[in-house]
């Protein structure tokens, strides 16, 4: 255990304040099904969540919308337990309603996101948000009043960092007329990897590229498959071959792999001791695209 650890993923500068282990944790598995209400059992959620900064882990992605509300609440009641909170840097989400189970709707209305900023830092009992993520671009308002309100609450102090979910390159570029961008939060995975044009761009303009869904493995999993030979190989699991693929694929890549089982998540962090040679992320990388 005494190897068990997110800091062997490396680590991610933010800012002269925050250097972070590149290996995270995503709450979204804390709530009911379809992402919908509590989770079965909440001292498990918060257990998980403590345990996690045991293992280094020192980012945290999570939403309004997980739940919602739920997942945050578990968030802030694990690390009220945590002995280094004041070296946790969390990542939040608004800018998505929710109406039932596995049902998303953008909103994007100015003073809603205000409102959902002011309730978050409330529900994580935290004074200011370290990343906030506009979790998706809403088309019945311009990205300028979007990401522009967004902006006028990091002047303010409210948010520390701006962040894009779910956009393209283009979109990118359209926000960053209104407000520094410091990182994106797209679909992105060994077996989906689409969005390879805007890893790139995030790394040369120093964004961190958040991938959610990290650990879907598509077609490329099971027995007999490329990920289950080459995770054969190292003598580890599938999905820590996942993750390492992920971590080597561009310094800047956080991937936030969640779970609600304490061993799960000692799995996903082992993939930190993971060093895929150059021959196998090769092979990896043109199975899928």
């Amino acid at each position: 255990m005494a190897d068990l650890t997110a800091a062997n993923a490396g680590t991610y500068q933010f800012d002269d304040q925050f250097s972070i282990n590149r290996l995270g944790y995503g709450t979204m598995q804390l709530t009911g099904s379809g992402v919908w209400g509590p989770y079965k059992d909440p001292n498990q959620a918060v257990s998980v969540i403590q345990h996690a900064t045991e293992l280094g882990i020192n980012f945290f992605d999570t939403a309004d919308s997980y739940g919602p509300w739920f997942a945050d609440r578990y968030l802030a009641a694990g690390l009220k337990k945590a002995s280094n909170r004041d070296n946790i840097f969390i990542s939040d989400k608004v800018g998505q309603t929710r109406q039932g189970p596995g049902i998303w709707t953008p909103h994007g209305e100015p003073n809603y996101l205000r409102q959902q900023v002011g309730v978050s830092m409330m529900t994580l009992g935290i004074d200011h948000e370290d990343l906030l993520f506009l979790h998706r671009i809403d088309s019945h308002f311009p990205i300028a009043d979007q990401v522009g309100e967004l902006k006028k609450m990091q002047d303010e102090g409210k948010i520390k960092h701006i962040g894009l979910s779910q956009v393209s390159v283009d979109q990118i570029k359209e926000a960053q007329k209104y407000a520094k961008i410091d990182a994106v939060e797209n679909l992105y995975n060994v077996a989906d990897h689409k969005d390879d044009d805007v890893v790139d761009y995030a790394e040369s303009q120093h964004m961190a590229f958040v991938p959610w869904f990290p650990l879907n493995t598509g077609k490329l999993a099971g027995a007999d498959s490329p990920l289950s030979a080459i995770a054969n190989k190292y003598q580890v699991s599938e999905a820590q071959i996942a993750l390492a693929w992920l971590l080597k694929r561009s310094p800047n890549i956080l991937p936030i792999p969640g779970t609600s089982s304490i061993q799960h998540l000692e799995d996903n962090v082992a993939a930190a001791n993971v060093q895929l040679s150059d021959a196998d992320f090769d092979q990896l990388s043109h199975l899928s695209k």
